[in-house]
């Protein structure tokens, strides 16, 4: 089993590895790119953006600067809106429905690392996937972890740290987040 593998199927994975060094210094060449375009070229940064991301809808649209792990493994649908800052650690697989808008600076990490120090310390990480329905709303500053699940009309709250997954139709928040309103 590859390295790469591995961390999509949420075992340890050596990240030093030579396949997913040379697919993230691919990825830090186009959002180099990517980040430093002029506004005005929106034509041209469209092209780029689904070229770094997996599999994209027709209508997206990622406001720069944005960074993640590899790209690859980032899938999003029709009409998703990423708004200044989004980061995104694809580590793992990261799917997102369609209809989805992220408020500036919101994060999504599928990368994670080992509890135990031992393991840390021998350089290994590990990732779990992250899903986020159709129809979503993640509010400024939001952070998705690893292994989060959140079902269609979700709203959350700015600044919401999202250690668990949630269900359909629930507007979450805080930290930890939790429901506040049923929609």
């Amino acid at each position: 089993m590859t390295e790469r593998e591995k961390a999509l199927s949420g075992m340890l994975y050596s990240p030093k590895d030579a396949e997913l060094r040379k697919l993230h210094l691919r990825v830090k060449k186009l959002f180099g790119k990517y980040n430093s375009l002029c506004p005005s070229n929106e034509k041209r940064q469209n092209k780029l953006i689904k070229k770094i991301l997996g599999s994209t809808g027709e209508n997206i649209r990622v406001q720069p600067p944005f960074y993640c792990d590899y790209g690859v493994n980032i899938s999003v649908g029709e009409n998703f809106f990423a708004n200044y800052g989004c980061t995104i650690l694809d580590v793992n697989r990261v799917m997102i429905g369609k209809n989805c808008m992220l408020a500036p600076h919101v994060c999504i990490y599928s990368a994670t690392h080992p509890v135990r120090a031992e393991e840390r310390y021998l350089g290994v990480e590990l990732g779990l996937p992250v899903t986020i329905g159709d129809n979503c709303w993640i509010g400024g500053n939001a952070v998705i972890l690893p292994g989060v699940t959140l079902g269609n009309n979700v709203v959350v709250g700015a600044g919401a740290v999202v250690t668990k997954s949630f269900g359909d139709n629930v507007v979450i928040a805080g930290n930890p987040a939790k429901i506040i309103k049923q929609l």
